[in-house]
């Protein structure tokens, strides 16, 4: 991969992140404040839907870039950016590309998701207080508390959203947190419609965010390229 490459999928992928995260971020601070143990209503509601922002803000321009540099790195490692591969084996070497870039990317967004969702929660506390009380109360390892629950929730997407990407994008040759625990505290305190709360801004966030997501990478990287 030449530098040239490397610079411009890093810039299109930065751009893209955080053109999602600060343009949808009230509707990710809602989803939030349905999921919390104590209510919308306690959690904020309606109210300061930007409490969090500087955290994605933050996060969001690396975690992207970290994120779309592995991919396109294993993915030209492996032969199917360079034509090396059967046709019919590309779309799992996109898969294994979108799985370890999700790995890669999550070392930077659990950090961040950790503090701008407390702080989501918490609206009458900064972000800045908010990182030093999960420092002071938990140590380092409190900001990577649910790696293990993102990275198994984002590969799967991944595995499905990557290889339907390449194949349809234009110019395509293809045309710490324990799960069962928290999921059994969730059906206890809440019932089944607890598991599902904050659904629908979800729904809404990944098919509004993956349009602006893909296509705002695409046209930076072309553009760049």
């Amino acid at each position: 991969m030449e530098r040239r490459e490397l610079v411009a999928y890093m810039v299109a992928g930065g751009c893209a992140g955080m053109c999602v995260d600060l343009t949808l971020f009230p509707l990710d601070t809602i989803k939030t404040r349905l999921q919390s143990p104590q209510g919308f209503q306690k959690a904020g509601g309606f109210r300061g839907v930007y409490a969090g922002v500087p955290s994605a803000a933050v996060g969001s321009f690396p975690n992207a870039a970290a994120f779309f540099v592995t991919y396109e790195f294993t993915k030209s490692l492996l032969g199917a950016g360079g034509g090396l591969a059967a046709p019919q084996a590309a779309p799992v070497t996109h898969m294994m590309a979108a799985s370890l870039g999700e790995v890669v990317a999550c070392l930077i967004r659990v950090p961040t998701e950790v503090v701008k969702q407390r702080t989501q929660a918490s609206p009458s506390s900064s972000t800045y207080n908010m990182l030093l009380a999960t420092l002071r109360e938990e140590g380092f390892r409190g900001l990577y508390r649910g790696y293990s629950s993102t990275v198994l929730r984002e590969i799967p997407f991944s595995l499905v959203q990557f290889p339907l990407w390449e194949y349809l994008k234009a110019g395509s040759s293809e045309a710490g947190g324990n799960i069962p625990r928290v999921l059994c505290n969730v059906w206890r305190s809440r019932g089944l419609p607890g598991l599902f709360a904050g659904c629908i801004p979800r729904m809404t966030f990944i098919s509004v965010g993956g349009f602006i997501f893909l296509g705002g990478y695409e046209k930076v990287r072309c553009t760049l390229l």
